[in-house]
């Protein structure tokens, strides 16, 4: 269950800490008081996009902490070992989120950095918050088979995977068999091209780093002359009499006198003698190498040739050899393909047809299970349906294959395959007997949807095991008996899981475990909100505010104190006793 909730700076909120306890809890208080706020800041822990405008004016940023406390059996702990976030259930859970004035933020759970894909994993399995967009959405029957999926989620899953599987090797094929009919009409260009062009690389008999050896040695060729100068003139000087000669000279005359002083003398007539080996090595070096120059312009002219006729391939193919290598094969490859287009036309067009045949049969399977589903979830939705003043409502989930006359033969029909199966799958309801099932939309009012919605959300809290449940607004168009069958319902639903509601309705604030009240103050000149934990005169003097409006009279207190009083009876019976 959700134990502390921290908030610091988000909208009109400038600093509360709440905390919450197991059961029903009930957040009530004046319209724009700054209720939908605390489902914000909860949104904003389970994984929710912030934004600027949620920073409270002239703060650099807001902030909130959640502390859960979970069993130990609960699957979010292997969620977070998989993701590598430290956590054990004799601790609190702790997620912390940042949202700056600039847009950006961070979370921690755990004190650990998350991305916000991996709050939004954790957070999804903590917090479900059902708002009034989300009923809204039952009147798209786009979002139906995602809500049986959900319920039958234990049958239905392992074959869904299967099926996607499958249907991503059929999705794969399938393109690559429409990219190659697309390239039909241009076939027999780009083979005429693709030909011209292998023929023109492959004449060249190009080699590897042929280019650069070329023009090594284009460059000792065009300069040959003179580099015959200067290695002659190199080799006369070092081999005349101004260099080993003289060094000869040098080395005669300080042998005759070395004897004299041996310790400053030795080691410079080494260095001399080691100048003359070099200079006699270098002088042998400059000599072979003086033999080797070639004047050749022969040679330089079918070198500069080469070298035109690989800048004309660069031009084209590549900018170096081993590019223009690489190029001749890629375009090798596509002509064998197109070579054999029709080969492997029929080749595909079999592989697509057999993935296809083997994905409708995994795809019946699926829509198998999902019918048995549909029936399940339509009679259980109806059993909730019985406790919310809509005893003889019929509700059933139409199932039926995908039309498409351009797709697959199936069953004497032609359907199409989607990632999610074959099936549509839409919400039919009749509100009362003898009217035909017709599609929610078109037929159910804003408090048949809310109630509609409380019945499916009722089973799914059976199944996902998420903890923290939120309803805002989840009774906005219904009174009287309808209200107090919500109410109940919620109260019910609380013996699964920690349930919030924010309500205007007395009848529903009367059956909670916890109230809390939220409410505006100006300090200074600022607007701040409060939340307050009401305890039983307080709760009785909310309710009468909430029966009477403006004016609350010793009537209304007392028919607060009242309504107070037969919830706790109700809460107490047998009926009803869950906590």
């Amino acid at each position: 269950m959700l134990v502390m909730l921290s908030i610091k700076n988000l909208a009109v909120v400038e600093e509360i800490d709440v905390y919450f306890h197991k059961g029903f809890h009930v957040l009530s208080g004046e319209t724009g008081a700054g209720k939908s706020i605390i489902i914000d800041a909860l949104g904003l822990i389970a994984g929710s996009r912030g934004s600027a405008e949620l920073v409270r004016y002239g703060n650099d940023k807001a902030e909130m902490e959640a502390l859960f406390e979970l069993r130990g059996d609960h699957p979010v702990w292997d969620t977070m070992s998989r993701l590598g976030i430290q956590g054990t259930a004799e601790e609190h859970l702790v997620i912390r989120r940042e949202v700056t004035a600039s847009g950006k933020s961070t979370a921690r759970i755990n004190g650990q950095l998350v991305n916000l894909t991996m709050l939004r994993e954790i957070g999804e399995q903590l917090v479900n918050i059902h708002g009034q967009h989300e009923h809204q959405s039952l009147m798209k029957p786009e979002r139906h088979l995602s809500l049986l999926d959900t319920f039958g989620f234990a049958d239905i899953n392992p074959v869904k995977i299967q099926y996607q599987q499958q249907y991503a090797d059929y999705a794969k094929v399938e393109r690559e068999l429409r990219d190659l009919q697309e390239t039909s009409q241009k076939t027999y260009q780009m083979l005429d091209l693709y030909r011209f062009q292998l023929e023109e690389i492959a004449s060249a008999e190009l080699e590897v780093g042929e280019d650069d050896l070329l023009q090594e040695e284009r460059l000792r060729l065009s300069h040959s002359e003179k580099m015959m100068e200067a290695i002659v003139g190199g080799y006369h000087s070092i081999n005349g009499d101004g260099g080993m000669g003289s060094v000869t000279v040098a080395i005669s005359q300080l042998e005759d006198v070395a004897r004299y002083d041996s310790k400053a003398l030795d080691p410079i007539l080494e260095q001399l003698q080691s100048a003359f080996y070099q200079l006699e090595d270098a002088a042998y070096q400059l000599r072979s190498y003086r033999e080797n120059i070639e004047f050749n312009p022969g040679r330089l002219e079918e070198v500069e040739t080469r070298l035109n006729q690989i800048s004309g391939l660069r031009r084209k193919y590549g900018d170096n050899v081993e590019e223009i290598l690489t190029y001749y094969e890629k375009i090798q490859h596509e002509t064998d393909l197109l070579e054999n287009k029709d080969e492997r036309l029929a080749e595909m067009t079999e592989r697509r047809d057999r993935l296809r045949d083997k994905l409708l049969q995994t795809g019946e399977k699926l829509s198998k299970i999902r019918r048995k589903a549909a029936d399940e979830l339509a009679n259980q939705v109806e059993a909730e349906l019985k406790h919310l003043q809509m005893e003889r409502t019929s509700l059933r989930v139409n199932m039926d294959y995908i039309d498409d006359p351009n797709g697959a033969e199936w069953n004497g029909r032609t359907i199409r395959v989607t990632r999610q199966g074959i099936d549509n799958a839409e919400f039919l309801i009749s509100p009362n007997p003898g009217e035909p099932l017709r599609p929610l939309g078109k037929i159910a009012s804003g408090g048949e949807l809310s109630r509609i919605m409380l019945a499916l959300k009722s089973i799914f809290a059976r199944h996902d095991q998420v903890p923290v449940l939120v309803f805002d607004e989840v009774d906005t168009g219904v009174s009287g008996r309808a209200a107090q069958s919500i109410a109940e319902k919620l109260f019910k639903l609380s013996a699964d899981c920690q349930v919030f509601s924010i309500t205007h309705l007395p009848q529903v604030a009367c059956m909670a475990d916890h109230q809390y009240l939220i409410e505006k103050h100006i300090i200074g000149d600022r607007t701040a909100t409060r939340v307050t934990s009401l305890h039983e005169d307080g709760r009785v003097g909310e309710l009468a505010r909430m029966l009477g409006g403006v004016e609350i009279t010793e009537k209304t207190n007392h028919h607060a104190h009242e309504m107070l009083k037969l919830a706790e009876a109700r809460k107490d019976s047998s009926t009803y006793a869950v906590h």
